[in-house]
């Protein structure tokens, strides 16, 4: 069995954002970038598959050289090569056609990645990636399995859970408790050095969206404390002030 992960280069959720240019550009100076959360959730069930199956396991990101060590990282962790689309990711459009062109040509059974990625969360990537490729796209799944050409899964919905059965090839867009996430060993860190890293040229510079300006979200107002026993304060304070009563 192939499987593709196609994994997201993020900054940490710990990291200051910032941005420049009259609010036009983001600033990436001294941003901590990480496989994007839910991306490690579909790269960790990968490995189990590929390990179950003796199949193959590629990794691939569309992004720019500072990609790369976030690509080794995903070979550390178990992939077996990785693959780089030489471009800046423009938007949700940009991407899924990058994607859907290299994993045609590699003829994939299974095609996994996080449901959303944790900078623009659009969770849009993998139904344009179904649509593009004519084959199903699910998402959210926390659960799936492989029985020879069939996959089984559970998928997230409002107050519940849907299980699904659909035959390969597919595509899923992956979130907890779908796997365990890995952390790498000494071992797959040393040969994720010699692991091939292949970079390829985008297909097309086609867009859909692009973004003309960012704000960072309002400055938290000071806290109020109240005592644990004066109700009537708080419920004044909820009342007239918060306005949530």
């Amino acid at each position: 069995m192939k499987i593709l992960v196609c994994i997201t280069h993020v900054p940490d959720t710990t990291s200051k954002i910032q941005f420049t240019a009259d609010n036009t550009k983001f600033d990436s100076t001294g941003v901590q970038y990480i496989i994007g959360p839910y991306d490690d959730y579909a790269l960790a069930r990968a490995v189990e598959l590929r390990d179950q199956a003796s199949g193959k396991l590629t990794v691939l990101n569309v992004g720019e050289a500072d990609s790369d060590p976030t690509l080794r990282k995903a070979l550390a962790i178990g992939a077996d090569d990785a693959v780089r689309v030489n471009s800046t990711p423009k938007d949700s459009y940009f991407v899924a056609k990058q994607i859907a062109h290299y994993a045609k040509e590699g003829a994939y059974d299974l095609i996994l990645m996080g449901r959303e990625s944790i900078d623009f969360n659009g969770g849009m990537v993998h139904g344009m990636v179904g649509e593009l490729l004519g084959i199903p796209s699910f998402s959210p799944v926390m659960k799936l399995d492989v029985e020879g050409s069939t996959v089984k899964m559970a998928r997230e919905i409002e107050g519940g859970k849907e299980m699904l059965e659909a035959n390969l090839p597919l595509i899923a867009g992956c979130q907890e408790p779908i796997a365990e996430w890995k952390i790498p060993n000494m071992r797959g860190i040393m040969s994720a050095r010699t692991k091939p890293l292949t970079v390829v040229e985008p297909v097309s510079q086609d867009t859909q969206a692009e973004a003309s300006k960012y704000e960072l979200p309002p400055a938290k107002g000071a806290v109020k404390l109240v005592d644990k026993d004066n109700v009537a304060e708080l419920v004044r304070l909820l009342k007239n002030e918060a306005k949530v009563l």
